[in-house]
Parts: structure tokens; sequence; C-alpha cells
């Protein structure tokens, strides 16, 4: 029986600027490729951080430039970067599979992620977007529209938004069932829009959802055997960086809850796949994960590398 997986793909796997986009998707479709050939269903997330960025800063210099072109909320922003990274990973998985004669659809599907409204990252907005400011232009930006303004390390303001955690996927049935029926899915794509539940209405909040809890969230509500991490290393380590650095083979849940307490984790880097992984595994018995480098993507699924934990 095949074993259904997500693959949540790490920033190595995506461009800053379009046209680098489209020639990087063609290495992560050669190597989605190789796994759909293997007989793996296959769901895909990937992250936006540039991408949503550059939109935002774009639609919000024409707001300012120009009266006629409207303030584009961010959620709005998320779904445009939704649509465009989807649209580039679709065709080049689409064009692949017409050189690899493989039959299944790809599609990329529009997802909606709910939060908490009363996550306490609400309270406290850490995640940086769009361009920086001055003192006195921060200001008028937080009088005027209500943004949080924080300084970011000498360089000058920037918006922040909260970063809450996912607690469901809007679309799970409709990800389920084209899975199921053979498609290969691109969905919550940048972590998903964010919304939380008002009078029984989704409705959607300034915030970025980190990729790759909501890539474990998807696995665990799709009901995925497998969440494969990709990022740009072959294998979790300890003492990263250190002489004594040690590649790490596989990781049990106490395991990898010790390094966590220990600080051996880069916080947003290393910290949230392990995490992600930890909160997958724990979710079911029986559930894998595994994080490792996409040209490896293959090969660790056979058990020749990566590091696997559950």
């Amino acid at each position: 029986m095949s074993k259904k997986i997500l693959v949540a793909l790490g920033g190595n796997a995506l461009g800053n600027t379009p046209s680098e986009q489209k020639e990087a998707v063609k290495t992560t479709a050669s190597a989605i490729a190789g796994l759909v050939k293997e007989d793996y269903k296959v769901i895909i997330c990937h992250g936006n951080g540039p991408q949503v960025g550059m939109i935002n800063l774009a639609m919000s210099a024409g707001a300012e430039a120009n009266d006629k072109i409207p303030f584009m909320p961010f959620p709005e922003c998320g779904a445009m970067s939704q649509g465009y990274i989807g649209y580039h990973l679709q065709n080049a998985l689409e064009n692949e599979f017409i050189k690899e004669t493989i039959e299944n659809p790809v599609v990329s599907l529009v997802s909606q992620v709910m939060v908490d409204e009363m996550d306490p990252a609400f309270s406290n907005p850490t995640k940086p977007i769009g361009d920086f400011y001055s003192e006195s232009e921060a200001k008028a930006l937080e009088d005027e529209k209500g943004f949080v303004m924080k300084e970011d390390a000498g360089r000058g303001y920037r918006r922040v938004v909260a970063s809450p955690k996912p607690v469901d996927i809007v679309e799970k049935r409709a990800i389920t069932t084209l899975n199921d029926a053979g498609c290969v899915v691109i969905a919550a794509g940048g972590g998903g829009i964010p919304v939380i539940r008002q009078n029984d209405e989704y409705v959607g909040v300034d915030a970025v959802i980190d990729k790759d809890f909501s890539s474990a969230k998807l696995a665990e509500l799709v009901d995925c055997d497998i969440l494969v991490i990709l990022t740009a290393v072959e294998k979790v380590a300890i003492n990263f960086g250190k002489e004594n650095q040690e590649d790490l083979d596989s990781l049990s849940v106490e395991e990898a809850e010790k390094y966590i307490a220990e600080g051996q984790f880069a916080k947003g880097s290393m910290l949230p796949k392990v995490e992600a992984a930890l909160e997958f595994v724990t979710s079911k018995q029986g559930r894998e994960a595994v994080i490792t480098s996409l040209e490896n993507a293959k090969d660790a699924l056979n058990g020749a590398t990566g590091t696997w934990i559950g």
C-alpha cells in the first residue's frame, strides 16, 4: 500500500526572484518526481518568506505612490504568494512528469490555516515584514494604519506581525480527496493564510505561520505516514559548527526534547523543524519524520541518510 508523505520544502528549494525561482524549482521537481515514481502519495508545502515580502512591498509602494491603487491587506499578499509559487512548482512538476511519463495530476490549492485569536503570539508580534522606515515614518504608520513597528538591529524600523501556531487547516478535506485520487497537491504554502473564526465565519488576520508547523499540522490532519522536512543540510547535528559537531542518524522523542532544552538547535533555523517533527510523530502512533536535504530526499526515505525522528 502506498505511503502518504508530506514534503516540506526549505527556502533553498525556491529562489528570491521570479527568474531564480523558475530555475530552482526544476531541481525540486526532479527530486519530487523521483518520490512519485517510488509510489509515494505526495503532498507539498513550501515557504514564502522572500516572495510575500516582495509582494507586500510592491503593493504598499504602489498604494503610497498612487491613490488609485488600494492598500493590500497582508492575508491577500499571502494568497498571492501561494498562487505565484504554486504556479511555478506546478508548472515544473508537470513538465518533469511529462519527461518521466508520470500520469499523476498536479494541483495547487490556496489554503487557509486557522489560528487561535487568543494565541499569546498576538500579544507580542515578532515577525518582521516589509521595508525599513525611519522612526518618524514608523510612528506615522502606527498612527495611520495601526501597525506594530519595531526597531531592527540598527537598520531602521519594520512592521512586525504575530507568528501564532496553526490549529486547523480549513481545506483539509479537499486536500485529502485530491491526494487520495492520485493528485500531487501543493497546499498550505508559506504556512497558509492565517484565519480566525468569528461569528461562524473565517476571517483573515495579519500574521505569519511558520511553514514547518503548518506542514506538521497538515500532515497530521490528512493522516500522512511520514513528514519529510527538507533543508540545506543532510542531517540534524548537535554542537553545530564546532569541532565536536555530531551528525545524527536518528532522534528519539526523549533525545530531541533533551537537545531542545540544551539549546542545541538554532531558533528560526533547525529548532522549528525539530519541534514540528516532534509534534507530528507524537500525534499518532506509528508516524515518523525525517529531516534532510532536497537532493537526499529519496535516499533518506529508503533509510540511507537523513535524521529520522520517532
